[in-house]
């Protein structure tokens, strides 16, 4: 198990370095910063005392090598656009990102699972017909769309939530929550349904379908002629044994909902890293993109580790 854990986080730690490498490859296309940090009367004498100064006159690979060994000792560089360091601006937009990822974890996982195993032991009837046809709206529709839609409804005609904003919040130390104030959470109900609602459609089908495999199964039929409850076949014995694929897909979506906050951050103007990464390339603010980049990769990887060990928890079977 042990040699396991070791072969991953090496692979891990290739993948990041790969990801880093090509993320910072495509920043030489997206413009150059020095336009927009001189103004229109600069000199080539301006241009290239700035390039300098920020080192974009040393090759790439210089460049980017620099750019991990700094990260490597928590220095993330400083905003071309802020003049702040980018860990402190990381720091200060995290909590809204990752309350958001996780109500929408949340809402996702919860519903998923209730949802595909209603669907699953009622198959044929009306509820669970109505569940499916309803849920091709959370595949089909565009994040941006449901967002647009949630906002009309709920907000403008109905004025029971914000269109945008956080809300208040509480600082905690550098954590700012709004959990602890009312228009906190009012301000998390819009985008963390926007967020999780597509998560929880795929989430949902998939629990269905895997339940509605393992209910065949003779380990089922076995149980339920012991007498067993219904109860308990449906989730001692057959939930328990759709979780592997479930957790797979979980754990990517969870680490895709930090990732792809970006357009609901943008739809209600949360003032997340997300928001914080389109601000960025607007202005080719280099640190910031890179920085982002690579914490949503340090995310990934790590969720994927989690999911792999989770493996071995839920089925003993693997541990062979």
């Amino acid at each position: 198990m042990l040699s396991y854990i070791i072969r991953r986080v090496f692979q891990a730690l290739l993948v990041l370095l790969i990801v880093g490498l090509v993320a910072f490859a495509m920043f030489n296309f997206i413009g150059d910063p020095i336009d927009n940090m001189l103004g229109q009367e600069r000199t080539e004498e301006d241009i290239a005392r700035l390039k300098a100064q920020l080192g974009l006159d040393q090759p790439f690979v210089v460049q980017y090598f620099k750019f991990i060994l700094s990260a490597l000792q928590g220095n993330l560089g400083v905003s071309y656009e802020q003049g702040r360091p980018v860990a402190d601006i990381l720091v200060e937009r995290a909590p809204a990102t990752l309350e958001l990822a996780a109500v929408s974890g949340v809402f996702a996982l919860t519903l998923g699972i209730i949802l595909g195993v209603i669907t699953a032991i009622r198959r044929d009837g009306f509820l669970a017909n109505s569940i499916m046809i309803l849920s091709l709206i959370g595949v089909s529709l565009p994040t941006f769309l449901i967002g647009i839609l949630l906002i009309y409804l709920f907000a403008v005609e109905l004025s029971w939530f914000s269109s945008f904003g956080r809300g208040e919040t509480v600082a905690l130390g550098n954590w700012t929550t709004g959990f602890l104030t009312a228009s906190g959470l009012k301000a998390l109900v819009l985008p963390s349904i926007t967020l999780g609602l597509y998560q929880m459609t795929l989430i949902m089908r998939l629990v269905r379908s895997e339940m509605l495999v393992v209910l065949r199964e003779d380990y089922i039929r076995f149980a339920r002629a012991r007498g067993l409850s219904e109860r308990a076949v449906t989730f001692r014995h057959a939930l328990k044994n759709t979780m592997v694929p479930v957790i797979t897909v979980t754990g990517l979506q969870l680490g895709s909902l930090i990732a792809f906050a970006i357009i609901t951050e943008s739809v209600f103007q949360w003032p997340g890293m997300g928001l914080l990464f389109l601000n960025a390339i607007q202005f080719v603010d280099i640190p910031v993109m890179a920085a982002y980049l690579m914490l949503i990769s340090v995310m990934f990887v790590g969720i994927n580790l989690i999911v792999d060990l989770l493996y071995v928890a839920v089925d003993p079977r693997l541990r062979v």
